[in-house]
């Protein structure tokens, strides 16, 4: 039983912890780096090239030499430009793409001689609410960034990375309010427990607010098809246009930092977070200052046994739907061309916010009506809901929009008119030119 009580002492806390942030900004700053070459190879292989393949064997090196070419570069700064924050604003977006994955649990318990650690480096009561919070923040260094330039395309991808954020931010918390309601709880450990006691991932329960979430985590990130705030056919590009150096490397360590963030989210909140499919051996929560696995047919709660090869495992497989949706980010962007952004903010307010609204009002019946049922939280729960979500989901991508929202450049053909006008051919009278 001692190892079952979590860790205490000052000296064993603190070393935990210290090890913990360690390891997982270093963690997350390897992943960024390699996210960066992952994307050109990726990217290399869809358009059938070979992708950087000098520095290094299979090019594996080349993050490393592109630091070093960042650091290296010679800083500019407009001379109109407000020093201050010009200087602040790469900080003010990379800060909160760094610190927002505290939050997030990556691996089961870990039974040590002092006791048991928790792996996540700040199991905070209001997981959510901080992530919501301080993704948020993002934006703040973009606006601030474009704005200090003293550049007329800087500040207009400024105005357009807030205008996107707020536009998609509505629709992500909505599709998160499904998710508390059947956790009854913000904290993301806990969202862990709960679907492991339901026998299913939140992404069949709730498979529209999943894809109601992932649409606005490309939207928050800034990736294509929602890369308003930098398009380069129209901005240069954006609100970076006067960094240079490391100030605009910056910029890209917040975008793929907040990638990171964006997907370990997904993984947790939809896909069960560490824990693996089908296996029950892993599944490990604190109840009562007990880590127990679940609960018996009477109620009395049945012991955890943590052990170090489970946390392994736990850990590995939240590395691998974490790198999934990484891959996702990426495929999507080498895929799919730009919105104009006429349909991005079509797309938030005509159809991302309506949905989620309709979609929480049919979940939070749905849930009421089975708890005046009786059913019980475990698997019928599960699947009663996904039927629901499942038809909801059906109607959301099939009759929704249909092209009447996010729709082409094109004039749509009518009954009266055909689908090309004809060709009249015109004559230069006044300038003496005249047609074929």
């Amino acid at each position: 039983m001692e190892m079952l009580q979590p860790i205490s002492g000052f000296w064993p806390t603190t070393l935990a912890m210290v090890t913990k942030v360690v390891a997982v900004f270093s963690v997350t700053m390897l992943v960024v780096a390699y996210t960066t070459l992952a994307e050109r190879k990726i990217s290399a292989w869809i358009q059938d090239r070979s992708g950087p393949n000098r520095v290094g064997p299979w090019g594996l090196l080349q993050p490393i030499a592109d630091g070093l070419k960042n650091f290296l570069k010679e800083e500019t700064m407009p001379g109109t430009a407000n020093r201050f924050w010009f200087v602040m604003g790469p900080m003010l977006s990379l800060a909160p793409a760094l610190v927002t994955i505290a939050v997030v649990p990556f691996a089961a318990p870990l039974p040590t001689p002092w006791g048991v650690v928790d792996m996540i480096v700040a199991d905070i009561p209001i997981g959510i609410l901080y992530i919501l919070a301080l993704s948020s923040l993002g934006v703040y260094g973009i606006v601030i960034s474009g704005w200090s330039s003293n550049n007329k395309f800087a500040f207009l991808g400024g105005l357009r990375a807030s205008a996107q954020m707020v536009s998609y931010e509505v629709a992500l918390g909505l599709s998160l309010v499904a998710v508390l309601m059947m956790a009854g709880n913000v904290t993301l450990t806990e969202i862990v427990w709960k679907q492991q006691t339901l026998g299913l991932w939140y992404a069949l329960p709730l498979s529209l607010a999943f894809i109601l979430f992932l649409v606005s985590a490309f939207a928050e990130t800034n990736r294509l098809p929602f890369d308003m705030p930098e398009a380069e056919s129209e901005l240069v590009t954006g609100y970076h246009t006067e960094y240079s150096s490391m100030k605009f490397s910056m910029f890209f360590i917040a975008e793929y930092g907040h990638m990171v963030t964006a997907s370990a989210l997904m993984a947790t909140l939809f896909f069960g977070g560490w824990d693996i499919p089908i296996w029950q051996g892993d599944n490990a929560f604190w109840y009562q200052g007990m880590l127990i696995a679940g609960f018996d047919a009477a109620g009395a709660p049945i012991m955890a046994t943590p052990t170090w090869w489970k946390t392994l495992l736990t850990l590995g497989m939240f590395a691998a739907k974490t790198l999934f949706f990484l891959f996702f980010y990426i495929w999507v962007r080498w895929t799919l061309p730009r919105f104009r952004y006429d349909q991005v903010m079509s797309l938030g307010w005509k159809v991302m916010l309506p949905t989620a609204l309709a979609y929480v009002m049919v979940v939070a019946a749905t849930i009421l009506v089975l708890d005046h049922l009786g059913v019980p939280y475990g698997l019928l729960f599960g699947l009663v809901l996904t039927v629901v979500s499942g038809i909801c989901t059906l109607a959301f991508l099939f009759f929704l929009d249909r092209d009447r929202t996010i729709a082409g450049a094109s004039v749509h053909a009518r009954p009266d008119r055909p689908v090309r006008m004809p060709v009249t051919e015109v004559r230069g009278e006044a300038t003496g030119v005249a047609g074929d």
